[in-house]
């Protein structure tokens, strides 16, 4: 008889290894099972099938890709196994074919006894999709999704701390002018994590920067975790159907589904780290409450809230994000969706600190005027037709957005309110057909946006000893606008075990800016075409090759605008990435090895200090990155409840341009990074512990090794960091009460980042030793 495997093995290859074929449970013959009573909440059909796997002691295979996104009504009272899965699958279209010898397969009910096939074609439409697992198997390019129950795994609350799980991306603590949990700093494969801004970065699809053309950098971000179900992090192979700032990869993070049954959820976290000077709570909170009438008509309420302050001084932070959804299956191939957003916050601002003062006392606050605060509204409408070989959709957003803030710059206080404006509307249409013996997916569409801003600076003198007002003395009165239209246009072509998709995005682009001060206007005007090619190699059912060339490119913005257009450099930065890739997924053990090549045509930076461009010209970004997961109980029966995972990226990221700085490291690049970490489950326990490495740094193109006195230039040193996390389960006689006790850098281990070119330049303290507390229930 088969050995019986742990609850943790089960749970990882669904959640965590999004395994083609899941083993729930084994034990005695199921056709000599007697009934018993099994309490089991409606919950996604994966959860269903592995609790009572576990119960009843049978068998259950199934594909992964059959229960994606599958809730299952639960089961209450007393069932034998076949009338337990007939009860657990109702609704599904999946029927329970029993296998003899303990064992059931899980089958479509009109094909019960077909065979999935490997390459069966189906039109794809949204490449981005669900972010589920096999979406990243069958994309021939780099891509990683880490999902809710990865992120509560690890502690984690900021999208910072979810993605730097991932190889190849830079994600240092919050600095400089984005010094405050509403802004976003990361790095793909090298770049500058500044603001993130050489990234697309979007949430359901919807841009997320506040002007995604002129204004890209993420100083506000707009999204919560408490709200997210997954974050879908894709570096290569995207950039037909994505942008514009696609250098840097497709960002994308996905808001919680509205469930199938009324349902009510909610999690708490608190954190405190007591070795630092600000020793207060930080508290998080999320709420989804929601769920689908048998007509169609959908809608969840999603909240999520932030309040207290980090292990800095001058930190506390309050924020508050709601969203609504909502969505109609007006037949079997028409369904509505919309979803609306107000999200606001205020944030003190820490700052960096120069030498003398990051000695005497890392966790103080020297810029005690610093504050930020914003608020966004977005409202989304769309419409989706999938029927057969033919999928179309439109999709129309609006966002107004606020941001502003006190911002100490030596000799004065500014008072800087941004407002802007985004409407858009995209089209995808695709069709499938067979032609001869390939099948192909035709893809076309079409994006159009038009955003305006209008940025105002007040300023007082530091003598004055007051706060400006929008009474104060004006330097700055500036209003940018862009017009852009995108089109894409690609042939996803199945032939035998390849898959080759040829593609090709153009951009059209209009933007200006206009000086109200002194009359000066700007305007830069451009297209760009980028061509694309993916290809996928399937060797078998679980292993596959991938290679893709693309074009990226990002748009001059509106800070760059006045010194790019007085010195002839008004356009766009382009790229072209390379990739070579191969990817494993058994169910058991999921790897990927990848390497990377990246050629920057001209590279450009913003210097905030004076309102400079630097213009790093050629750069050349190349590395391999790498990633695993095992459930150890496919090496060992013995090891059944233990998952262990690592990742591993190296980057080497150089300016190529000819002058004294050629052959440096690109700034904020860290050459090696990765992650390891193993977990292990028994009955409702689930235990882990992590870590995370990155390797030195620098901070200037010079690549300046002496610490300067303002600690805004020199070596920053790498560093290893541990964490641990304990939860219990209580299970559906509590309401599904979830409680985990975690600690994050666990040794109290001392590292920092620096901030070069910003107006509060210097070092920043990473996070110290930090205990976490986190609860959920669910009904």
């Amino acid at each position: 008889m088969p050995l019986r495997p742990s609850p943790l093995a089960q749970a990882l290859r669904a959640l965590l290894l999004g395994a083609s074929l899941s083993v729930a449970a084994v034990g005695a013959h199921a056709a000599q099972a007697p009934a018993r009573t099994y309490q089991i909440a409606p919950t996604s059909l994966e959860n269903a099938l592995n609790q009572f796997g576990r119960e009843s002691g049978v068998l259950i295979s199934f594909g992964s890709q059959v229960t994606r996104g599958v809730q299952s009504p639960g089961l209450q009272g007393q069932y034998s196994p076949q009338q337990g899965l007939d009860a657990l699958l109702q609704g599904s279209g999946l029927q329970a074919r029993a296998e003899g010898d303990n064992a059931f397969s899980l089958q479509p009910l009109a094909a019960a006894s077909a065979p999935v096939e490997l390459g069966a074609s189906t039109v794809v439409g949204d490449w981005l999709g669900a972010a589920q697992q096999d979406n990243v198997f069958e994309h021939a390019g780099a891509r990683d999704v880490i999902r809710r129950e990865e992120f509560e795994r690890s502690g984690a609350t900021t999208a910072r701390e979810v993605l730097n799980r991932i190889p190849g991306v830079n994600a240092p603590e919050n600095n400089g002018t984005g010094s405050h949990d509403m802004a976003l700093n990361f790095g793909i494969r090298g770049l500058n994590p500044r603001l993130a801004s050489r990234s697309t970065v979007l949430m359901d699809g919807i841009p997320v920067p506040f002007a995604p053309y002129g204004q890209p950098q993420l100083s506000f971000a707009p999204i919560s975790m408490g709200n997210m179900d997954a974050v879908d992090v894709v570096r290569g192979g995207g950039a037909v159907r994505y942008g514009p700032q696609n250098v840097g990869g497709i960002v994308n993070f996905v808001t919680r589904a509205i469930p199938d049954e009324p349902t009510v959820k909610a999690g708490f976290q608190t954190q405190t780290s007591p070795s630092s000077s600000h020793d207060g709570f930080k508290t998080s909170a999320n709420l989804l409450a929601g769920g689908t009438n048998a007509n169609g008509l959908g809608g969840a309420l999603l909240y999520s809230g932030s309040r207290g302050g980090d292990w800095r001084e001058h930190s506390d932070t309050q924020i508050d994000d709601l969203i609504l959804k909502g969505k109609y299956q007006l037949d079997e191939a028409n369904s509505l969706h919309a979803m609306a957003q107000y999200y606001e916050g205020e944030a003190q601002m820490p700052g960096g600190l120069n030498v003398a003062d990051y000695d005497a006392d890392p966790y103080q606050s020297t810029r005690l005027q610093d504050k930020f605060w914003g608020r966004r509204t977005m409202f989304n409408f769309g419409y989706d037709y999938k029927e057969d070989a033919r999928q179309f959709s439109v999709n129309s957003f609006f966002t107004k957005t606020l941001r502003s803030g006190y911002l100490d710059q030596g000799s004065f206080v500014s008072l800087s309110p941004r407002e802007y404006w985004v409407r858009g509307i995209e089209t995808r249409f695709s069709q499938g057909f067979a032609l001869g013996e390939s099948w192909h997916e035709v893809g076309v569409g079409y994006r159009y946006i038009n955003e305006a801003g209008h940025e105002l600076r007040y300023r007082e003198p530091i003598a004055a000893n007051q706060l400006p007002t929008t009474a104060s003395r004006n330097d700055r009165d500036t209003r940018g606008s862009t017009e852009a239209h995108a089109i894409f246009l690609d042939d996803r072509i199945d032939i035998g075990q390849w898959t080759i998709t040829p593609g090709i995005r153009y951009e059209m682009i209009d933007s200006e800016q206009s000086n109200k001060l002194n009359g000066q206007r700007y305007q830069g005007d451009y297209n760009t075409a980028l061509p694309a090619l993916n290809v996928m190699y399937h060797l078998t059912d679980s292993w596959n090759l991938y290679a893709n060339t693309e074009g990226s490119f990002g748009s001059v913005q509106y800070s760059q605008m006045p010194n790019r257009v007085s010195s002839g450099e008004v356009k766009p930065e382009k790229a072209r990435t390379w990739e070579l890739g191969t990817r494993y997924d058994n169910g058991n053990l999921q790897a990927e090895i990848g390497a990377f090549l990246i050629n920057f045509d001209n590279q450009y930076e913003s210097n905030q200090t004076n309102d400079s461009v630097i213009a790093r010209g050629e750069t050349r970004h190349q590395g391999i990155e790498t990633s695993v997961k095992y459930a150890l109980e496919g090496l060992n029966p013995a090891l059944a409840g233990f998952d262990v995972y690592a990742t591993y990226a190296f980057v080497d990221a150089k300016i190529r341009e000819d002058g004294s700085n050629k052959g440096n490291r690109v700034p904020f690049s860290s050459r090696h990074k990765g992650t390891l970490g193993v977990g292990y489950s028994e009955g409702q326990w689930k235990l882990n512990l992590d870590s995370t490495y990155q390797s030195d740094q620098f901070a200037d193109n010079a690549n300046t090794s002496a610490e300067s006195a303002d600690g805004s230039t020199g070596r920053i040193p790498g560093y290893m960091l541990f964490s641990s996390r304990a939860a219990y389960d209580f299970g559906p006689q509590l309401a599904n009460l979830n409680v985990a006790v975690g600690v994050k850098n666990i040794f109290n281990h001392q590292y920092y980042t620096r901030s070069f070119d910003d107006n509060n330049k210097g070092k920043y303290v990473g996070e110290p030793r930090t205990v976490y507390l986190q609860t959920s229930v669910a009904f």
